[in-house]
């Protein structure tokens, strides 16, 4: 009897799953079978089960629920983070249901780090809000705002669960010129795994958003922090 390497049987499992994922076996948000389960089924260990099913969440058919098992990931939202269109906009564009849930929102001074970033003076007044996003009934995406306290004064005062680019576009006539953006690969941390209800340590994507204004300020400094299988990148280039 030849027993095939254990490289080659993660492999071929996987393949197998993304098959039956493919032909409808099981749906987008839906629970698989417990690792047990699985592992008897392919006769193999449970270890080699966890790479298939690692090899499934690096390429986003799989996400893990945060000590619930393995699910099947819902087709990603498109984004394109060089586009000035709000969240809600572009999630219901897509046919998808958007919801902000507002964490904090707080005016603050300005640290030393900050404002070298923004070009402020250290103490100067910003608003820093922190939102957790949700797009059908699964949280998506943690978000940090900074925006400078001139750029649009009693901030605070309006409800922000909603379009941030649309009140600051309705009420203060205010609209970004252009950005500066870095994406790169991260990893969650308890906190951020928690509210994003997945494995704690599991990864993500990171984005980094520099906002100016048509006069060349800094107003608005954004962190996104993104479950990875719950997004595409996907950049519209005019030449």
């Amino acid at each position: 009897m030849t027993i095939k390497p254990a490289h080659s049987q993660y492999l071929r499992i996987s393949e197998q799953l993304a098959t039956d994922i493919g032909a409808g076996q099981w749906l987008a948000g839906e629970r698989f079978p417990t690792e047990r389960e699985m592992a008897e089924r392919f006769g193999c260990t449970r270890v080699t089960l966890r790479q298939a099913l690692q090899r499934l969440e690096a390429q986003g058919t799989l996400y893990r629920g945060h000590r619930r098992g393995w699910f099947v990931s819902p087709t990603p939202i498109r984004y394109d983070p060089t586009r000035i269109t709000g969240f809600m906009e572009y999630v219901s564009a897509q046919g998808r249901e958007p919801r902000t849930e507002c964490l904090c929102a707080e005016r603050r001074a300005a640290d030393a780090w900050l404002a070298a970033r923004m070009n402020l003076r250290e103490g100067d007044g910003v608003f820093y809000l922190q939102r957790r996003r949700w797009v059908d009934s699964r949280p998506v995406l943690l978000e940090t705002n900074v925006l400078r306290e001139d750029w649009c004064p009693d901030l605070l005062s309006h409800p922000l669960d909603g379009s941030l680019t649309t009140l600051l576009r309705e009420h203060y006539a205010r609209q970004q010129a252009r950005s500066q953006i870095n994406i790169k690969p991260c990893l969650l941390d308890d906190g951020q795994s928690e509210l994003l209800e997945i494995a704690s340590g599991s990864s993500g994507l990171y984005l980094e958003r520099l906002c100016f204004d048509d006069e060349g300020r800094a107003v608005e400094f954004d962190l996104e922090y993104w479950r990875p299988d719950a997004v595409q990148v996907s950049l519209a280039v005019d030449r």
